[in-house]
């Protein structure tokens, strides 16, 4: 493809800086660049603490560990999402109760979720597609009343906010993502966030294999050994490197994909008001940070038409997710909780569009090329 759907973006110092991590002789996880990162994410969100994971799937596996999901427990859920999102719970025994999504946002529709309870339900896991927030005051109130613990997943979120705070710091825990698709990126990575001070002396252990190695390290026990259950969550120090070289420049990143999305936004405003497609849609008190800019066609026919015509001409563009209630594994682990009309119709008809720092010289090219596909349809 002469323009992909994603190019990983480089500031400059990534090598530099892992340079660095190896000249100090500390390549585990944990290390000064590992540091720097927490705090970042902590001054950032607010959070009691951070933890760099390496993945966003390990960060939910974590806080389902520190959730105390046991087997029979249910965890109500969107089924337009990633399956870690479900997985991370299937893994500690528990049944993923899927719910429909809003058709604005394309987010868990909070309207349904108190509608979904049962006594063994147990988490509520909001996803804030697109970089886009779910509606927390909502959710954080059903979650009161009924005695859950809020998960955030936040794989799209670093840089956007909900009323000002910060995606992954409204919940019990949040999760965020920096895949290689991700805004602020280290090929594979994550983070756990820890919003409630009782679970963060374990989170500690649990990412340490079930050791209190962390606390050895402080000096606060004079030996450390396995104490919990847990895994190797950590990144190595490399990882960790690469990542404060992007988390560097998360407000320039932020701000040259924020005007990738508008030059779409603005570009494809008359195709949306002739009814050909639809565009985003971000609430007015929600801020986000242009993780993915996606079209909604009328129909799988011209979703499947739009793709061939942008491939056939060098632009690859993708759909996203199948539902996770339609798949194998979905239809064995979990259950589903009313219509799922909208996530079945998003599911067919989304397309995404490529968005990454340094397609600026084509994106008026890709804009031609939709508006061209979407003229043949009118005779």
């Amino acid at each position: 493809m002469s323009i992909p759907f994603n190019k990983p973006y480089m500031t400059g110092k990534e090598l530099w800086y892992i340079a660095q991590a190896h000249s100090k002789g500390h390549l585990a996880g944990d290390g000064s660049f590992t540091k720097r990162c927490h705090r970042w994410l902590e001054e950032r969100t607010g959070t009691r603490k951070a933890l760099l994971t390496h993945s966003c799937t390990a960060a939910l596996e974590m806080a389902a560990i520190l959730a105390g999901i046991a087997p029979g427990d249910e965890v109500i859920l969107p089924s337009y999402t990633f399956v870690s999102t479900a997985n991370a719970f299937v893994m500690r025994g528990a049944v993923p109760v899927f719910v429909d999504i809003r058709p604005d946002t394309l987010n868990l529709d909070e309207s349904e979720v108190e509608l979904a309870i049962t006594e063994r339900t147990r988490a509520i896991v909001p996803v804030h597609y697109a970089g886009v927030s779910c509606d927390m005051d909502v959710i954080m109130e059903v979650a009161r009343r009924h005695d859950l613990i809020v998960i955030e997943d936040a794989a799209h979120g670093v840089m956007s906010t909900y009323k000002g705070k910060p995606l992954g710091s409204i919940g019990h825990f949040g999760t965020l993502s920096f895949h290689e698709t991700k805004n602020i990126i280290s090929g594979e990575g994550g983070a756990l966030l820890i919003n409630d001070e009782r679970w963060v002396e374990r989170a500690e252990i649990v990412r340490e294999k079930g050791t209190n190695r962390c606390m050895f390290f402080r000096g606060e026990v004079d030996k450390y050994t396995w104490v919990d259950i847990g895994s190797s969550f950590l990144p190595s120090e490399l990882v960790a490197a690469f990542l404060w070289a992007q988390m560097e420049q998360a407000e320039s990143i932020t701000r040259r994909r924020l005007d990738l999305w508008n030059g779409y936004h603005s570009s494809l405003a008359g195709e949306e008001r002739s009814g050909r497609l639809r565009r985003p849609v971000v609430p007015a008190h929600c801020r986000h940070n242009a993780h993915m800019y996606y079209l909604l066609l009328p129909d799988l026919e011209r979703r499947t038409g739009l793709i061939a015509e942008l491939t056939k001409n060098g632009v690859q563009c993708v759909f996203h997710y199948i539902p996770l209630h339609t798949a194998p594994a979905g239809v064995r682990y979990g259950r589903v909780h009313g219509e799922l009309s909208v996530t079945e119709s998003v599911s067919e008809c989304l397309v995404r569009l490529p968005l990454w720092l340094g397609l600026e010289p084509d994106q008026r090219r890709i804009v031609e090329l939709v508006r061209d596909n979407l003229d043949k349809w009118k005779s």
